[in-house]
């Protein structure tokens, strides 16, 4: 074994030093003072950012919030049960984060993007920011394509355009998460992906969606993010931020997104205890002052993208829990005053069997028929006049007692029209059977029929045009104009279908 000569070991001395680079690592760390309620109170962490991400000492993750003179107040994203006094944390000098990718799409997920359907991880490449801002009036272009929800009562009289945010607000227990799941099943087939928030929700409630999601098949093209009613209030917090922030990495590669954020009500609930537990002062109804805030920079960021920017759009169908049919309580006010448009489900219509139980009195769309094909327009135009007159009349003439012909003819019209709006759930039409249904309707076809007889008239019907004569749809498929061959088509269906359908009933 060969021996080294002393100015060879001084050389290899010499040349390590000079290869040596001191990197000094700079910690902005603090100590924890307080622990308890998934608040963490720190001393210390003097350059924290707002909104940064701190790291305990054993593992857990938090926000940065209360940026005070002596400390900084930070909420948990875990139960932080390990959490001591006196333990370190250090500041990440990251802001909240989240990978997104195609590979999302059919998976259910977490705030944290983590998957929670035990089919493993999720393979990403990017991230965006749970907080993104929304995209600026240049960007933007007016709302004219339609979402169709499949839902009769929404397409005809309270439509959703691409790029909208719609309200779905009512008590509890009246059908708000089936008029978004419905609208979600509704979009197979039309390049729509779909993004389906769950905020403080029953574990099974959610269970309950994913199944319906995959036995219509909609999984494919949707992402579930849920927080159940057990998850951290931070965590409740977060969540609708980040399905915003999967929609918005689709609807930036040109695509139309949708989503929908199941509730609100819950997520200002849990905003609200985050607040209270940092000793932020309390305003109405103890909800912070920048409650507002929290919703309109959420909704802001649900737009119709110019053409420069790809026309990719991202429509919001937040939904708002009322008590008692209340829509001036603040919450629902705030998040009314930030959309485009409210559908109202009232409770006693769910209990009189009108499903979905849609006031369509007090419901507006503020986009209107600009996010109607024209052929929509045409029938439809004058349904929601002559439904709101009906229930006008309806309420004066429990008084009444003597009714000339004309105003029973008018009854007997609406109480027509109300029944044709039914829909079982699960069930959406397609935009054709929409306008067959409604016109019918409203041209007094269905006068001659007993109010229970008309929904087995209308299911007839639908198939009837669909097998013979099948040129009705390929006409509004391809043109969108209810043109007057259409028309006559329409009008021949519903007569032989009328003639075959009394006779059936003799027999």
């Amino acid at each position: 074994m060969g021996t080294l000569r002393a100015d060879e070991i001084s050389n290899i001395i010499r040349e390590r030093i000079e290869q040596y680079n001191r990197e000094v690592k700079i910690l902005n760390t603090g100590t924890v003072l307080q622990v308890g309620d998934g608040i963490s109170r720190i001393h210390g962490l003097d350059e924290v950012m707002a909104g940064e991400l701190i790291e305990f000492e054993e593992g857990t993750i938090g926000i940065a919030l209360n940026l005070e003179s002596n400390n900084v107040g930070v909420v948990l994203m875990g139960d932080g049960l390990m959490i001591k006094e006196g333990s370190s944390v250090k500041a990440t000098g990251r802001i909240a984060q989240i990978p997104v990718s195609e590979a999302f799409l059919g998976r259910v997920i977490n705030a944290l993007a983590k998957p929670i359907d035990g089919r493993g991880e999720i393979s990403s490449s990017e991230s965006r920011l749970i907080e993104s801002p929304a995209p600026g009036i240049i960007s933007r272009r007016s709302v004219y394509e339609p979402l169709q929800t499949g839902l009769l009562a929404i397409d005809s009289m309270i439509p959703i355009g691409r790029g909208q945010r719609e309200l779905i607000i009512g008590d509890r227990q009246t059908g708000k998460t089936a008029v978004a799941t419905d609208t979600i099943l509704n979009q197979k087939g039309q390049n729509v992906i779909c993004v389906y928030v769950a905020i403080g929700q029953k574990a099974s409630s959610v269970a309950q969606v994913v199944n319906t999601f995959q036995e219509g098949g909609a999984m494919e093209y949707t992402i579930v993010v849920a927080e159940t009613a057990d998850s951290p209030a931070t965590l409740q917090y977060l969540a609708p931020y980040t399905g915003a922030s999967l929609a918005e990495y689709f609807m930036y590669r040109e695509r139309h997104t949708s989503i929908i954020y199941d509730d609100l009500s819950k997520q200002a609930q849990a905003y609200r205890q985050m607040s209270l537990l940092l000793r932020r002062p309390p305003g109405r109804e103890a909800y912070p002052g920048d409650v507002f805030y929290l919703h309109s920079r959420l909704l802001e960021r649900a737009a119709k993208l110019n053409s420069r920017l790809g026309e990719g759009s991202m429509t919001a169908l937040p939904i708002v829990e009322t008590q008692s049919g209340d829509v001036s309580a603040y919450i629902p006010t705030n998040v009314i005053s930030i959309t485009d448009g409210q559908i109202f489900l009232s409770a006693d219509l769910f209990n009189a069997g009108i499903r979905p139980a849609i006031n369509v009195g007090i419901s507006v769309s503020r986009v209107g028929s600009a996010a109607q094909i024209k052929a929509m327009k045409q029938v439809a135009g004058k349904s929601k006049l002559e439904l709101a007159q009906f229930a006008e009349l309806e309420a004066f003439a429990q008084f009444a007692s003597d009714l000339d012909k004309a105003t029973q003819n008018q009854l007997a019209r609406g109480q027509r029209l109300r029944e044709l709006l039914k829909q079982s759930q699960s069930d959406p039409l397609a935009v054709e059977d929409q306008i067959a249904t409604i016109y019918t309707g409203t041209n007094g076809y269905l006068d001659a029929l007993e109010i229970g007889q008309v929904k087995k008239f209308l299911v007839g019907l639908r198939t009837y045009l669909t097998k013979k004569k099948p040129k009705f749809q390929e006409i509004l498929s391809s043109t969108k104009i209810f043109t007057e061959e259409a028309e006559t088509l329409l009008r021949e269906a519903i007569q032989e279908q009328i003639e075959l359908f009394l006779l059936q009933e003799q027999t």
